[in-house]
């Protein structure tokens, strides 16, 4: 083995290597270390064994257990084992002095321990010029100022003193400061004496920099501190000592745990901008005072918001129409029209479509149609419930000044999607109301507008949320009540309610099932007969939808589950005869078409949130003067008696009357069921039938029955609901149902099989639908444009010529 000199030392070219985690030794530097790891302990027996060197080489990586070649720093020191002990407990303690720096030339293979080839590196510490003087001076200046802030060895000032190599004294130095390794290691690799004590200069300006600045914040603390300051000035201090040591407190690792956070979600510049200025906040606050907790909150809540989180379209159409006829029966046209929102979306993801507004009664699977859409696109599914928000601060949420601000239902529903573009059902739109908080309905219009919801504004963030990716669904029962700016930027499908037919067939295939499935009931445990569920449909629910009609079929299988769990193994049969006994006596009584021709007695058809219904209208004549009206009407149904009776005077001619009959009579018209409101502008046809009937004394056909508004002039009117009122008549044994001309084109929406069963007329004028309900014809004459309108007025007639542009 050859040997290189350096110094008053003869190195060896080949020395075991002792890997260092976290520390680096320098030449005439005296450092114990433990050591208990095999190859290490090895290396010193080695060392031991020979003349007691080794080298001792920093690791790049301090957590690696097993370092191979290429983890190991190439410049190390050798260093002389001085003395050795060894633990109980299998760890060996050494201490060491360095001698020379040596670079690894090459690793030499020799079990256990891990040998390399070494070169010495040159020491230049002979020179010594001006230059040199100077920077020693400088650098011995640095380290007695730094000696009583940092705790350094008092003796290391004479020791310095009686230094006159450059680098050597940047070693002492170097030795002495709590360098990290990389520092202590790029100091060990400088060749030059010179540089390497630049080097070292430079360290100590910014150790005397840092500690100037903790110095600083001690004194400031102390000229700020009072007895209610005492706890901050302490946290100040510890986090000024956790700085100096390169450690964070639990403030900074809750700020870096948050900045982590909202590098992850992807916020928007305008968002990223807003939330690093209140994270910046958070960082100068008491933890514990309530404003760092809103700015904390307010945070979390940034994090937790889909900004750039979007789910993936799985847009199959063939799949979408069978979840569609999986979830749904019948309303074949709606389906059509999801199945062609869908093909839009597949053929252009960008497309933003229309805000789809579902309208019809309840229980009819408006919500449940989101639901469907949801599944069929593959997006997260949410609902909010608007039903009787007031307060425009549920939408857009509250300011963060207010104790317990929240932002709003939109974006609280978007924070439990997890992403950015689910179905989003705004349920009950209808019911929305308004008071001194503001107007809901207002702050909606920038949510489904989809030229503004791409920078929709919430009040607790103050940053605008994109969302245009959101695929909006609203419903409502009556769309008359949603405010005309918020019905105008949505498309309206109206939801209609189910024929006796349909609700069969919903019943079989969804109703019974899951009901049965809920009670726990094995299958064929109950039998339904065909005429009971028609029993039930008709006598025991009255609605549009299937709703009321689910609960009498849970009220039966909770009935069976009962028996079942008693240990009763007989089958449940649902027999008409039985109903009474399961459900109790019928609730609802259909209004049925009457058998006799009455005088004054007039059939109507009405339009509720249930769906259609059937409406008597009586008018009676009696002494006294004037119009009094009873059956709980509203105020559109008051107007159009008025409006009804005034064109029933107008006409006491034609029909061969005295013009005056009306003015010396009290005239009553009553709709049965009081106890129910009732109001709307179809009525109008059904009272001035009642009334010519009355004045005539014609008898009205028992199975007509009419719908439509009525005018001054006798025109009729189109109104709404047709397809409700027709299913009402079918239900009630009309034949004929009269209608406005205009209406007949709404008939499209009647299954085929019902609309055979009866005839509908369509009129444009008062004088028709007489014709079709009266008994037989009052003799109408008609009316030219020029003609004179007649009202009786006081007990004389009067000629009044009829206003209005020819």
């Amino acid at each position: 083995m050859t040997t290189r000199r350096t110094a008053d030392f003869e190195l060896p070219s080949e020395l075991p290597i002792l890997p260092l985690r976290e520390s680096v030794v320098f030449p005439y530097m005296v450092m114990p270390l433990f050591v208990t790891r095999e190859k290490s302990v090895a290396a010193i027996e080695d060392a031991l064994a020979g003349d007691r060197l080794l080298l001792l080489v920093a690791q790049r990586n301090a957590e690696l257990e097993n370092p191979s070649a290429d983890d190991l720093h190439r410049v190390g020191t050798v260093a002389m084992v001085m003395r050795i002990l060894r633990m109980a407990d299998g760890r060996v303690k050494v201490l060491v002095q360095g001698v020379a720096k040596a670079r690894i030339e090459s690793f030499v293979e020799n079990e256990p321990a891990q040998w390399a080839q070494i070169a010495a590196l040159p020491d230049d510490d002979e020179t010594w010029t001006a230059e040199a003087e100077a920077l020693a001076r400088t650098v011995r200046g640095r380290v007695e100022e730094l000696l009583p802030l940092k705790n350094l060895p008092p003796e290391i000032l004479s020791i310095t003193a009686n230094i006159h190599e450059p680098g050597r004294l940047a070693d002492l130095i170097a030795s002495n400061l709590r360098l990290r390794l990389s520092e202590a290691q790029e100091v060990l690799e400088a060749i030059d004496p010179l540089s390497r004590l630049r080097r070292v200069d430079a360290l100590l300006r910014r150790e005397l920099e840092v500690t100037s600045m903790q110095a600083e914040i001690q004194s400031q603390a102390k000229e700020e501190m009072s007895r209610g300051q005492r706890e901050h000035y302490l946290r100040e201090q510890l986090r000024a000592i956790q700085t100096e040591l390169g450690e964070t407190d639990q403030r900074q690792e809750e700020a870096s745990e948050i900045r982590q956070k909202l590098d992850e979600v992807g916020l928007t510049p305008d968002a990223n901008e807003e939330a690093t200025k209140q994270l910046r906040r958070l960082e100068r606050m008491h933890p514990d005072s309530p404003e760092a907790q809103v700015v904390r909150s307010y945070l979390e809540w940034m994090c937790e918001l889909p900004w750039s989180r979007l789910s993936p379209d799985r847009i199959d159409l063939r799949r979408a129409k069978q979840i569609l006829d999986e979830d749904h029966a019948h309303l074949e046209a709606i389906k059509e029209r999801i199945l062609e929102f869908l093909g839009v979306r597949k053929l252009r993801q960008d497309s933003r479509g229309p805000i789809l507004c579902f309208s019809g009664p309840p229980g009819v699977g408006k919500t449940s149609l989101g639901r469907s859409i949801a599944r069929a696109m593959g997006r997260e599914f949410v609902r909010v419930s608007l039903g009787g928000v007031r307060d425009e601060a549920e939408i857009r949420g509250h300011r963060r000044t207010y104790v317990g601000a929240l932002p709003g239902r939109i974006l609280q529903g978007l924070k439990q999607a997890k992403t950015r573009n689910p179905v989003f059902v705004l349920d009950e739109l209808d019911k929305l109301g308004a008071d001194f908080r503001g107007d809901p309905s207002s702050a909606l219009l920038e949510v489904l507008d989809p030229e503004q919801n791409s920078k929709f504004s919430d009040h607790y963030l103050n940053v605008a949320f994109d969302l245009s990716a959101v695929f909006f669904i609203a419903t409502a029962n009556v769309l008359d009540r949603v405010p005309s700016p918020l019905r105008d930027r949505m498309e309206v499908v109206r939801v209609p309610g189910y024929t006796p037919e349909e609700k069969l067939d919903i019943t079989r295939a969804y109703l019974i099932p899951r009901q049965t499935t809920e009670a726990g009931l094995p299958e064929g445990r109950i039998r339904w007969s065909e005429p009971a569920l028609r029993t039930m449909i008709t006598d025991y629910t009255f609605e549009a939808g299937v709703r009321e009609l689910e609960r009498k079929i849970a009220a039966i299988c909770r009935k069976a589950a009962r028996r079942a769990a008693e240990a009763d193994t007989r089958i449940v049969r649902v027999e008409p005869k039985t109903l009474a006994k399961f459900l109790g006596p019928a609730r609802h009584e259909q209004t049925l078409a009457g058998s006799e021709a009455e005088v004054g007695v007039a059939t109507g058809l009405a339009w509720t949130e249930a769906g259609g219904d059937v409406l008597r209208v009586e008018a009676a004549i009696t002494r006294g003067r004037g119009l009094v009206l009873t059956g709980q009407l509203g105020d559109v149904m008051k107007e159009s008696a008025q409006a009804a009776l005034t064109w029933v005077r107008w006409r006491l001619a034609d029909f061969g009357l005295d013009e005056d009959m009306f003015s010396r009579r009290e005239l009553h018209v009553h709709v049965p069921a009081g106890a129910i409101p009732k109001d709307g502008p179809s009525a109008g046809v059904t009272m001035a039938t009642a009334l010519a009937s009355i004045a005539t004394g014609i008898a009205v056909k028992p199975t007509v029955a009419m719908t439509g508004e009525v005018t001054l002039r006798g025109r009729v009117l189109p109104v709404g609901g047709v397809r409700e009122k027709a299913l009402a008549a079918l239900r009630a044994g009309i034949t004929t149902m009269v209608l406005p001309l205009k209406n007949l084109d709404d008939l499209q929406e009647i299954p085929k099989e019902l609309a055979k069963r009866m005839k509908f007329v369509g009129v444009a004028h008062m004088d028709e639908v007489l014709e079709h309900a009266l008994e037989r014809s009052p003799g109408v004459r008609k009316r030219t444009r020029r003609e004179p309108m007649r009202v009786a007025t006081r007990g004389h007639v009067a000629s009044v010529k009829a206003r209005g542009r020819r």
